[in-house]
């Protein structure tokens, strides 16, 4: 097949799976071109058939606003023209999906089109009075929808009221580059003096409720020897710094800020914390898991679905950091339950994530909107 995708293409859970499923695809023997306004921060090194189609914006007095719905658009139709492209496969509903049914119609219907929701586009953007309908209609008018949980797809159904159905079909993890490691060059550096290590990665927005992490940090260091690894960036690092300092904790925080070498922090940690209130999959606690580290996290939306409770790791009610603390400090003082848990994460992180099962859903799932046209 030969598949479009586009995808938001900064650090983020959607572009993530975007990039790394075009990747899987290829290497399946498929050709495919991402379309969007800048390189996937993963397509950083060449790979055969894979390509890349930048979506140029023009600029004009004019325009007073963005016009990359548009731009877009142009340029899905352009590439699925010249590269007689099967399938577009957009991630995220806003604006994506409109731009693919508005270059399906410019192109006479000649292409099918894929939505896969991944969050925020369903259950935040799309409820904005202004997009509501919009979305609506975008996902009635895709050939096909997907989800990346199954509480995604029962709250878009529910909330849009749509007659056709979503499948679900969850993230996924490479498990082969996200595996425990004997040794770590980073463990010495983070921890000198064997101090149990707790790590966090967000964009550091509210809904990743980050004061809760390191809330839930100092009462686990009151106890025991212990630091913690923040990585990411966004909006709410600085109050986040700030309040280290004013816990005292500061000298036992760091702050990584973006990071390429995940696996290797994640190899150097030994628990991973996810108190948000929000998350429709959690792709971060699956790729902690896929390391081996047990994962302390909230019950809301996908969450659950992903970190088992009292089996993976533990689950909280959000804002509870007192339990999550004492969830941390049973795992870091029980040596046989730590390693049930870190043997129980990566075993589900290969059995029911892995992407050699997850990426063959998505072929069967083309084969099928192909063969309804």
């Amino acid at each position: 097949m030969k598949i479009g995708i586009t995808c938001y293409p900064t650090f983020g859970g959607s572009g993530v799976v975007a990039t790394e499923l075009g990747l899987a695809l290829a290497d399946r023997g498929h050709e495919v071109h991402f379309v969007t306004y800048d390189r996937p921060f993963r397509l950083d090194h060449f790979h055969d058939r894979v390509y890349f189609h930048g979506v140029e914006m023009a600029k004009y007095p004019l325009f007073e606003f963005d016009m990359y719905t548009l731009a877009l658009t142009s340029k899905l139709v352009e590439v699925t023209q010249y590269q007689e492209l099967d399938i577009l496969h957009m991630h995220y509903a806003i604006p994506h999906a409109v731009s693919a049914y508005l270059a399906r119609q410019i192109l006479g219907q000649n292409i099918r089109t894929v939505t896969t929701l991944h969050g925020t586009d369903s259950t935040l953007v799309g409820l904005e009075p202004s997009f509501l309908p919009l979305m609506r209609f975008a996902l009635e008018n895709s050939d096909g929808v997907t989800a990346v949980s199954r509480f995604l797809r029962d709250k878009t159904l529910a909330t849009y009221q749509l007659e056709k159905d979503i499948e679900t079909i969850p993230n996924f993890i490479d498990t082969e580059a996200y595996a425990p490691r004997e040794s770590c060059k980073y463990k010495e550096l983070f921890a000198p003096n064997g101090e149990k290590v707790m790590v966090h990665t967000s964009n550091f927005r509210a809904v990743k409720r980050v004061p809760d992490v390191i809330r839930t940090f100092a009462a686990v260091r009151a106890q025991l020897p212990a630091k913690l690894l923040l990585i990411g960036d966004g909006p709410e690092r600085s109050e986040s710094e700030n309040l280290c300092r004013d816990l005292g904790i500061l000298e036992d925080v760091r702050f990584l800020g973006k990071q390429d070498a995940l696996v290797d922090i994640l190899a150097a940690s030994d628990l991973f914390i996810l108190p948000s209130q929000s998350e429709s999959f959690g792709l971060s606690a699956l790729e902690a898991m896929s390391c081996g580290l047990p994962v302390i996290s909230t019950s809301i939306g996908g969450i659950p679905e992903v970190n088992l409770h009292a089996e993976t790791g533990y689950i909280a009610e959000i804002g509870d950091t007192d339990r999550m603390a004492r969830y941390a400090v049973e795992l870091f003082t029980n040596d046989a339950k730590y390693a049930a848990f870190s043997r129980a994460a990566r075993r589900r992180a290969v059995e029911v994530y892995d992407k050699q099962k997850i990426v063959p859903l998505y072929e069967d799932f083309y084969s099928r909107v192909l063969a309804s046209a």
